[in-house]
């Protein structure tokens, strides 16, 4: 009878443990944050700009428009602009696809296909895709969010 309920609280606490673990993964699987160590005055390599999980993912889905952005991470355009990109998804996550490619890193073939089709040598470099896979916006350069916001918002 007591191994009973051991083995009940076992089995309850297991369940409990793998909702959570699940819940967990499924919530964290596109959350996008800013590298908190950046230094935005200088073009010193502080790591990865950009973190979060599925960041090889770079394939664009229909039905829904996608912001790429292409950076290296010694660059303080490219910090800069990680910055914004990180305040956009915060706002439009959910409703627009994001995908990060950090050009000192290794990629996705989706990625490389992305980098051979948009990117010119200058960064950084934004790519915005409508629900259609059309590209609407392919530039280079910083770009403030009053900007990229009002077309995110034009692509919904």
């Amino acid at each position: 009878m007591i191994i009973d309920y051991f083995k009940t609280i076992f089995v309850t606490a297991l369940i409990i443990f793998s909702v959570f673990v699940f819940a967990t993964d499924i919530f964290a699987a596109t959350e996008l944050k800013l590298n908190p160590n950046l230094k935005y005055s200088s073009d010193s390599n502080d790591g990865p700009l950009i973190t979060g999980k599925n960041m090889k993912d770079g394939s664009i889905n229909k039905g829904k428009p996608a912001y790429v952005i292409f950076y290296h991470r010694g660059c303080y355009n490219s910090k800069r602009q990680a910055r914004r990109t990180v305040e956009l998804y915060e706002k439009d996550n959910g409703t627009v696809d994001f995908i990060v490619v950090d050009l000192d890193s290794p990629r996705s073939s989706e990625q490389s296909a992305l980098l051979t089709k948009h990117y010119k040598n200058y960064i950084p470099h934004l790519t915005v895709y409508d629900k259609n896979g059309k590209v609407v916006y392919d530039k280079s350069g910083e770009v403030r969010n009053t900007q990229m916001s009002e077309l995110l918002d034009d692509l919904l």
